[in-house]
């Protein structure tokens, strides 16, 4: 281990609140690829959870930041600034008809879009949400009542009322879980953390004529399987199911924190002036980041290389998997893509680090993958290549 290595774990361990347990130091990343403090070459399936979608150090991106640095970075939302407009309008023409709200991250704005749909709700005396088991939301506390796993809110009871979760995948759970008191229904149109778990189609479109029979809202948390991820701008065009809400963060600005959600205009004026705020919502800085990674889309054939690459790896990931008996099978969308295994992942995870891929898990037993949108052929290749040899070991073969 390097000098800078032994100072950085000791640093972590003294000065760091111990949430996380990280066990690789990386010090430069470019594209799909990223080097420790040895200069060791990793090749990257995890895109920092699904934020660096263009990559590390794009250069759209970087160019971006830098020169919006240069001239403003932050005044507050007391004033405008040009650049915020400017996002907003190009995100609703990329999406549907409405209004945006910008914040800093994806539990912070699953916070207002819940905030929203409450004030919608209580109009009428409505401010129940249903949510779906397995999924995940954030970590706030009323983020956390929403996230249909347990495990994630032991220790921080109470729950925020107001949430009750359903199977996933299921109409019938949630026509029977429904009241007069319910105001929305919150999902994931694939759960992220949840073992990358899409949702079957023709009942989004079942839950979408039902919300509107009841008149109320559909919320869809696009943080982790939006922008891109599944070969479309937003996650809802890959299943032609438009909600009323959809929030937005990880990879809206490529790495540079940055969250939103997006209201049909119908709704689009139920939050006012001084009902809810973010003070780094929608900074210069940010915008111009999040404009850049829009260009990206617009100019780099991102969506369709991630169609491409996505197609190829689920057939490529496929075949391997009937080698290897502990491989239950292949699942996602684009380059959302679980490998799912009959025990946990994080010994597959681990082997497959040591071969200098960076994955991870979900689920428990899914080895997740979530690479940048611009990976070529050659990495797909070779991801598919240190996958099987990790399964060759975990597997005793």
């Amino acid at each position: 281990m390097s000098a800078l290595y032994n100072e950085t774990v000791e640093r972590f361990q003294n000065f760091v609140v111990p949430t996380y347990a990280p066990k690789q130091l990386f010090v430069r990343g470019e594209g799909a690829r990223l080097w420790d403090d040895e200069g060791n070459e990793f090749l990257d399936f995890a895109a920092g959870i699904s934020v660096c979608n263009l990559g590390h150090c794009n250069r759209r991106v970087t160019e971006a930041i830098c020169e919006q640095a240069k001239k403003l970075v932050h005044i507050s939302n007391l004033y405008m600034n040009e650049l915020m407009p400017r996002l907003a309008e190009k995100l609703v023409k990329e999406s549907f008809d409405g209004k945006v709200f910008f914040c800093n991250s994806g539990a912070e704005a699953n916070e207002g879009m819940i905030k929203l749909a409450r004030k919608f709700g209580n109009a009428t005396g409505r401010n129940v949400i249903i949510t779906m088991e397995n999924s995940f939301h954030g970590r706030t506390l009323a983020t956390l009542a929403a996230t249909g796993r347990a495990k994630y809110r032991k220790g921080f009871e109470p729950d925020v009322p107001g949430f009750l979760q359903v199977p996933f995948n299921d109409i019938d759970a949630v026509r029977k879980a429904w009241t007069p008191q319910v105001c929305a229904v919150m999902l994931e149109m694939v759960q992220g953390e949840g073992g990358i778990l899409p949702a079957d189609p023709a009942y989004l479109k079942e839950l979408r004529a039902f919300c509107d029979e009841k008149d109320i809202l559909l919320l869809c948390d696009e943080v982790q399987c939006g922008m891109g991820r599944l070969g479309t701008r937003f996650a809802f065009q890959s299943f032609g199911v438009q909600p009323d809400v959809i929030s937005m963060a990880k990879a809206i600005a490529n790495g540079y924190p940055m969250g939103g959600f997006i209201v049909r205009r119908k709704y689009a004026d139920i939050l006012t002036v001084g009902n809810h705020a973010s003070t780094f919502g929608g900074t210069p800085l940010a915008c111009a980041a999040a404009l850049a990674v829009q260009e990206a889309f617009d100019k780099d054939g991102v969506l369709e290389n991630c169609r491409r690459e996505g197609a190829y790896l689920m057939e490529r990931l496929s075949e391997v998997g009937k080698k290897f008996p502990c491989v239950q099978g292949v699942r996602g969308r684009g380059l959302m893509i679980g490998v799912v295994l009959d025990q946990p992942a994080g010994p597959v995870q681990a082997l497959a680090l040591k071969r200098r891929l960076v994955t991870l898990t979900a689920g428990e037993n899914v080895l997740r993958l979530l690479p940048p949108l611009v990976i070529t052929r050659a990495d797909s290749d070779a991801a598919v290549e240190r996958i099987a040899d990790a399964l060759a070991e975990f597997c005793g073969k």
